[in-house]
């Protein structure tokens, strides 16, 4: 069985307030293409279909024509999707159970309530039945029901590992998984995993899931981290974003990832299908008569390292003229000072390191307040 997966669409977003409409349009289509010269089984797409709740007109038109690119591209493939951190949840819920007599599974609301499961939708091929569990992001606070204890304050780790146990997964059959959290292999710490600048993290990275919760299944096709990368096994893959959505995320190869199920038992056959940008995104660091030698249309971040003064004003529209797509520009001495320190530590600071920063004789308690409370914040802002 061929599976297609994707993730972390983030329909809407802007990289330095510049629109990427027409950029993601162009990768869409290409993944539009894939699907019809390798005519998946499924296409899971793992969560943050928008970069916000409330998605705008033209983000709502854009994956609409997305999904129906999907599904014109292949008549027999089942898409499969959940909700992430970043969408509402009953938005991608809503109208789920017609659409899925169109081959279209939207899974927008995890498990509540005792008598409600992981959605599970099963396909058959000439080795039998493979199950799907459809596992929209999940809140603690929000899944707790499911186990009858309403009041109980479990972490993501408890939570997901009750949730995962009360399943009856056939183990003599093949089992996927499509979910949106951060999962942490076993002996890793959560500061050890390269985050982009466009996720948003928890203070003291309090969603960690573990990743012995994935041993079940044969493959997880796996959203929230924008860096494609394993999750301790191979066959338990962060696809990360079609393209770059921050400077941080300059350089790496974007791809849509192809599995292939064989018979129970056999090893998953991965293949990464690339995504080519219709802009790269690009850090320049050189001098000034060296940067505009490499003039182009790439969304570019510049550092300037000349020593002697320049003309703001000047330096500004040569920059502007060679690069269109000019996202920020850095000087890295100005007068004899070197400024690259103070751009890096800023770079590298948080509310919470900032917060502790000031009001260095805080306790355990009110800084684990502290952390609660910009925990609340970050989930208001997604």
């Amino acid at each position: 069985m061929r599976l297609f997966h994707l993730s972390d669409l983030h329909i809407g977003i802007r990289l330095y307030n510049r629109d990427l409409r027409e950029d993601q349009e162009y990768v869409f289509e290409q993944v539009i293409e894939y699907v019809k010269t390798y005519q998946p089984d499924a296409i899971l797409i793992a969560g943050d279909i928008y970069d916000k709740a409330a998605p705008s007109a033209e983000s709502v038109q854009l994956f609409d024509h997305f999904i129906e690119g999907l599904y014109q591209a292949s008549k027999q493939t089942e898409i499969m999707i959940i909700s992430g951190n970043h969408d509402s949840a009953q938005r991608i819920e809503c109208f789920s159970w017609l659409l899925s007599r169109q081959r279209v599974h939207m899974a927008g609301i995890p498990p509540r309530r005792a008598e409600e499961f992981i959605e599970k939708v099963t396909l058959t091929d000439a080795y039998g039945n493979v199950n799907f569990y459809l596992l929209p992001f999940s809140k603690p606070s929000v899944i707790r029901g499911v186990f009858g204890e309403e009041e109980a304050a479990y972490s993501y780790n408890e939570a997901l590992h009750k949730l995962f146990a009360r399943e009856h997964i056939d183990e003599s059959e093949r089992n996927v998984l499509v979910s949106h959290q951060f999962y942490l292999p076993l002996g890793k710490s959560a500061e050890e995993i390269e985050r982009m600048e466009s996720e948003i993290t928890t203070v003291g990275n309090i969603d960690v899931v573990g990743t012995d919760v994935l041993e079940p299944f044969e493959y997880a096709a796996l959203g929230h981290i924008h860096k494609p990368m394993t999750a301790g096994d191979n066959r338990f893959r962060y696809s990360g974003t079609p393209m770059a959505y921050s400077v941080s995320e300059a350089g790496q190869e974007k791809g849509l990832l192809m599995a292939e199920l064989g018979e129970k038992g056999e090893p998953v056959q991965i293949t990464k299908l690339p995504l080519v940008p219709r802009h790269q995104v690009k850090v320049l660091e050189d001098t000034l008569e060296k940067v505009l030698g490499q003039a182009g249309g790439d969304y570019v971040q510049i550092t300037l390292t000349d020593t002697e003064d320049l003309e703001a004003v000047d330096l500004q529209e040569r920059l502007s003229r060679a690069f269109p797509n000019l996202l920020e520009i850095r000087r890295k001495y100005v007068r004899g000072l070197d400024l690259s320190g103070e751009i890096t530590e800023l770079k590298a600071a948080d509310p919470y390191e900032l917060i502790c920063e000031f009001i260095p004789d805080m306790d355990n308690e009110e800084r684990a307040l502290i952390r609660s409370v910009i925990n609340e914040a970050l989930e208001v802002r997604e």
